[in-house]
């Protein structure tokens, strides 16, 4: 299957295109840049590449819809809730009008095979404690982000319902893994703590101070490779106009994952909060239920543990610290 990627040079890009790789397809790939990024090299290199800017419009660069891709997966967009704070317009014009650009593109293309829209679970805003989100939960954001992933979302319906279009919606819970940005707080976190590793390393003494925000909200945190995994079987098996949890249905408090970071550390870490870290406005309890895409035959294979050993591991190698010889 030849799959084109939209925003494949992103944190999620070469993971999926690992995986369509993997499958024995090929991935095609479209984003701001010239030229394939670093990041889509090696076992992540695409066949095919294209500048397209779809925030600037349809009719900006759509020759790679008439390559003959079998499917497109939809990752561009700006992918952090809490710069949508700082930049709302930015943030629609990305997600929303971007998502408008590729679909009205596909239609005018004649694309007939299955397109999938990643949105996140931020589209749902505040949750009961303790109750993971099912499909049918009310959407109700409470961030820039989120409200553009929902208008994201309604483009695919309307243009599922009205042109025909097969658009499946992936609404994606909190996922990590090596080459996620230091905006999300995971990444952040073991960024810092590889930035202090390689310090020591050059024998250069603490304190080893690792700066946070808010560690009370709790999270379904996937690892990025099982979410690539589950994106291409809702390419083969979800259903047009639906919308499918990817999530791991577990919560973890971030204090308890940061707990579980420092411990993996190889210098001893001094936790400072930082207001300049907080969001305007915060989830308190995010957590989703994944039986529908569970019921198409995914499950998530990756621990916790293991995908945060792999976040810390790449961080080391980008920081250049010691990858060998810790625990």
């Amino acid at each position: 299957m030849n799959v084109l990627v939209t925003g494949a040079g992103g944190f999620v890009g070469p993971h999926l295109v690992r995986a369509v790789r993997a499958e024995g397809g090929a991935a095609w790939g479209v984003g701001l840049e010239a030229a394939p990024p670093a990041a889509l090299s090696g076992d992540a290199a695409v066949a095919r590449w294209a500048r397209w800017d779809l925030a600037a419009g349809a009719d900006s660069g759509r020759e790679p819809l008439l390559w003959g891709a079998d499917a497109i997966v939809h990752l561009a967009g700006q992918a952090s809730a809490a710069r949508s704070f700082d930049d709302p317009r930015g943030t629609f014009e990305a997600n929303a009008l971007g998502t408008l650009a590729l679909l009205e593109a596909a239609r005018k293309a004649g694309f007939a095979g299955p397109i999938l829209l990643v949105s996140s679970s931020e589209v749902y805003g505040r949750l009961a404690e303790g109750t993971p989100a099912t499909e049918e939960a009310r959407i109700a954001p409470v961030s820039p982000y989120g409200a553009s992933k929902a208008a994201a979302e309604a483009l695919g319906s309307a243009f599922a319902r009205g042109h025909g279009l097969k658009v499946v919606v992936a609404r994606a819970f909190s996922h990590t893994g090596p080459g996620q940005g230091p905006s999300f707080a995971l990444a952040s976190w073991a960024r810092q703590v590889a930035a202090l590793e390689a310090q020591a390393a050059r024998g250069e003494g603490g304190p080893y101070r690792l700066e946070v925000g808010n560690l009370e909200p709790v999270r379904d945190y996937s690892d990025v490779r099982d979410v690539v995994r589950a994106y291409l079987v809702l390419l083969e098996k979800g259903a047009a106009g639906e919308a499918y949890n990817v999530a791991s249905g577990r919560g973890i408090a971030l204090r308890a994952a940061l707990d579980m970071l420092r411990a993996m550390a190889r210098v001893p870490i001094e936790v400072v909060e930082s207001g300049a870290r907080l969001r305007p406005a915060d989830l308190s309890y995010l957590v989703g239920d994944a039986t529908r895409l569970k019921a198409l035959g995914w499950s998530p294979r990756h621990a916790f543990e293991e995908t945060l050993e792999a976040l810390l591991d790449g961080a080391r190698r980008e920081t250049g610290a010691p990858v060998q010889g810790g625990a």
